[in-house]
């Protein structure tokens, strides 16, 4: 009995040749299968890696800033610090919230000056640029217009014994490269504080 259940396992074990190529068949289809998805998967993640990196944030070489700013913005903040600029220094949006530079924006008024306004599309550039980089406001507060008033700019440069009054031109006695939009370099004496 023994030997007739072994001839049987042995007689399924043997295929007909039909059967046999089918086998082999198929584990080469899979062998393929699975080199053709490692091939894809390699181009997908090459293609992946060069999209990410065409589309890496980079500095315009006329503007360096706070941070690096995506292309898609880059035109909105050469038209935001040439327009503000001219009159005193850029600020970086995160230093005032959305809703400020919304105000701002739309009101010809400029802090007791009478500017000519911002037509578009530079008008839309410079605020999708703003208002990217810009923070929220909190509902129960109140819009501040003055850097002294604003609590990104107060969260921004903690334990800092800032001027009294605080005012867009001291700015540059921590920031030396403040009028060209650098505020990431810091002069010696705020580096120490």
């Amino acid at each position: 009995m023994l030997n007739t259940i072994k001839r049987k396992f042995r007689d399924r074990e043997k295929l007909p040749p039909y059967r046999q190529a089918l086998r082999r068949s198929s584990k080469s289809q899979s062998f393929g299968l699975i080199i053709i998805i490692l091939a894809w998967s390699l181009a997908m993640g090459c293609l992946l890696s060069s999209a990410t990196n065409a589309q890496s944030p980079t500095l315009t070489p006329e503007v360096s800033t706070v941070d690096v700013v995506p292309a898609q913005f880059q035109l909105g903040q050469e038209l935001y610090v040439e327009n503000c600029s001219t009159c005193h220094i850029a600020l970086p949006p995160a230093v005032l919230p959305t809703q400020t530079w919304k105000n701002l924006l739309e009101d010809p008024q400029h802090y007791g000056v009478q500017l000519k306004p911002l037509v578009d599309p530079p008008r839309i550039l410079v605020w999708k640029y703003l208002s990217t980089f810009s923070r929220t406001q909190l509902q129960e507060e109140e819009t501040p217009y003055r850097l002294k008033d604003s609590r990104y700019f107060k969260a921004l440069h903690p334990g800092v014994n800032l001027p009294r009054p605080v005012q867009i031109g001291s700015c540059v006695s921590c920031h030396p490269s403040a009028s060209d939009y650098n505020f990431r370099r810091l002069s010696p004496e705020a580096e120490r504080e």
